[in-house]
């Protein structure tokens, strides 16, 4: 930052001036207007239409390091020959435009490959939770009737016994098994396709020419079913490749913000990035892996989420982003080693998907002077990201998810379906051609839930006046108390805020009287300490009496998580009564 703009005020402009500045004819972030399904949406003018396309766009960058994984270490160029082959051998097996193609894999390179290369074949790519059970697996195969499996050994040993209540299933390709499988409709993975360091020596694929269209369905990705059963959400290829555009005007509108032009992309500048989050959750998928190609990027991956193999990471591979839950953050900044490791290269810290406390951007710019922090609000149901603060916005306004960019829309509304003003809390609904199209063989839940292009979040939330969101809670996870509402989220914020609080979620306690009342549960930092009253004391400062926690209890570990990195609160629950009985 120069002098000059160091002491201007801030913002430089306001964030419909940046949106305008930044939307300028022919410039990237361009604004258009599209009919998607009979509904007026925004668009970006000037994205690439098709996945199809951000996938040979990386074809400039074929000789770069891309995934890196232990020993495994693949070119742009290798993971594209192996998706092609991929491909290729998928038409082989029959596979038409439409049909799904399911995903159960942990972390590794042929997770992409596969990806890509069901892209590639017109198919539907069905990515399902590499944490699900074998019946949840079961249900996720039956529910989108995928024909295809790609699946690691691990999840194929956890499958097997209900493979045969999947009768659409006609191929499975298995990875890192290390002998051949004796169903004639089993291969191993390597056998067809090689093993990822043998793909950096493969020719560059041929690909096949199936007609593919913007808004034609390109992937299911499954709800995170904290309540009931998961729902697949259809995505388009706008939706996808949208949501990375979204996430790239935020980082140019920041700059415009504190009175900078953003600087031009530079292709010979490669950008490394830690993914700490699943292939298979949005974020993991198309805030990560996806744009990564376009750009060339390099992208190292963890067997398990570890901070100390991190650490070690971010110095080895001169890591410059890393993103996931804030408690990933956490974890980082408070390690006890920290201080031992070059970690230098890191200039962007993102999150989402659970509170943060205000406290957090403070201490990512304590620990890390040069680098942007940010977080952002989201569900599967818009693509991932629809909403960021990023920079000085966040720093100005730390409990603040955001704003959505220039294509997206955001409103409160109340149970009547009506507005509400700015300040007043309400579900938030949110338009944009992120939006998925609905959920898969669905159509109860998706008219419930889509309506004239808006998604109903079954968030609660409140918009102030320069249009900056406020998720206060969900919808369903509310507690009333005697009557009384308590957002959850408002008194989880005010948790993380106690210097020696790392993790906090709050749950409810029947009560025979009040219905429920809140109580606390919390994981402290690496040698903090802290009372139960203490922590009480400190939110009663903050909030209503009624609103605090009547008890506190301290969880020695990190508090239970879904691969998408939210809290669940239900197996918390049966955990802490299991615990006090």
């Amino acid at each position: 930052m120069t002098a000059d703009a160091a002491r201007a005020p801030f913002p430089a402009m306001s964030i419909e001036q940046a949106h305008k500045t930044l939307g300028q004819p022919g410039s990237m972030f361009e604004v258009d207007e599209a009919d998607i399904r009979g509904v007026k949406t925004k668009i970006w003018k000037n994205a690439p239409p098709t996945l199809r396309d951000v996938f040979n766009l990386g074809a400039v960058f074929a000789g770069r390091e891309h995934l890196i994984l232990e020993d495994d270490r693949v070119t742009v160029g290798g993971l594209r020959a192996a998706a092609g082959k991929v491909a290729a051998q998928l038409i082989a097996d029959g596979v038409k435009p439409g049909d799904r193609v399911a995903l159960v894999m942990r972390n590794l390179p042929e997770w992409p490959a596969a990806f890509w290369g069901a892209m590639l074949a017109g198919a539907i790519v069905t990515p399902l939770n590499a944490w699900w059970t074998g019946p949840e697996l079961e249900f996720g195969l039956q529910d989108s009737g995928a024909s295809i499996l790609f699946v690691d050994i691990e999840r194929y040993e956890r499958l097997r016994e209900h493979l045969p209540n999947c009768p659409a299933l006609r191929k499975i390709y298995v990875a890192r098994s290390r002998e051949e499988l004796a169903d004639p409709s089993v291969a191993r993975f390597e056998s067809l396709f090689g093993a990822p360091n043998d793909w950096n020596a493969m020719p560059a694929p041929t690909l096949p020419d199936i007609p593919i269209a913007p808004d034609d369905d390109v992937a299911i990705f499954y709800t995170s079913g904290t309540t009931g059963k998961p729902k697949g959400a259809v995505l388009t290829h706008r939706n996808i490749i949208s949501n990375f555009f979204n996430s790239a005007s935020a980082q140019a509108r920041a700059f415009l913000r504190r009175g900078e032009a953003p600087p031009a992309p530079d292709p010979t500048v490669q950008r490394v990035s830690l993914i700490s989050i699943p292939f298979f959750h949005a974020t993991g998928c198309f805030v990560v892996m996806i744009p990564n190609m376009m750009t060339g990027g390099k992208i190292v991956m963890q067997r398990r989420w570890d901070c100390e193999g991190a650490l070690k990471l971010i110095e080895k591979e001169r890591i410059n982003f890393i993103g996931g839950v804030p408690t990933i953050a956490w974890q980082v900044l408070e390690h006890p080693d920290f201080d031992k490791y070059d970690l230098s290269s890191l200039d962007q810290v993102a999150y989402g998907g659970a509170p943060s406390a205000p406290e957090l951007v403070k201490r990512i710019k304590e620990r890390f002077p040069n680098s942007t922090a940010g977080q952002g609000w989201g569900m599967t149901e818009t693509s991932a990201t629809a909403t960021s603060n990023v920079g000085e916005d966040y720093e100005r306004k730390p409990a603040s998810c955001g704003v959505p960019s220039a294509t997206g829309e955001a409103k409160i509304m109340d149970a009547d379906g009506q507005e509400l003003p700015r300040g007043e809390v309400g579900e938030l609904w949110f338009k944009g051609p992120i939006v998925v199209r609905g959920y898969w063989n669905n159509p109860q839940a998706t008219a419930e839930t889509f309506i004239d292009g808006w998604v109903k979040t079954g968030d609660l939330a409140k918009m102030d006046e320069e249009g900056f969101l406020y998720i206060v809670d969900r919808a369903k996870d509310m507690l009333i108390r005697g009557g009384e509402n308590i957002y959850c989220v408002e008194v989880e914020n005010v948790l993380y805020e106690h210097p020696a609080i790392m993790d906090a979620a709050l749950i409810g306690r029947p009560h025979h009287t009040l219905g429920e009342e809140p109580l606390a549960v919390v994981t402290l930092k690496p040698g903090a300490s802290a009372t139960t009253e203490q922590i009480r004391h400190h939110v009663a400062q903050k909030l209503a009496a009624f609103k605090v926690p009547v008890d506190v209890i301290f969880w020695p570990e990190t508090l239970p998580r879904n691969a998408n990195g939210k809290i669940v609160k239900k197996e918390l629950k049966a955990m802490v009564e299991a615990k006090t009985q």
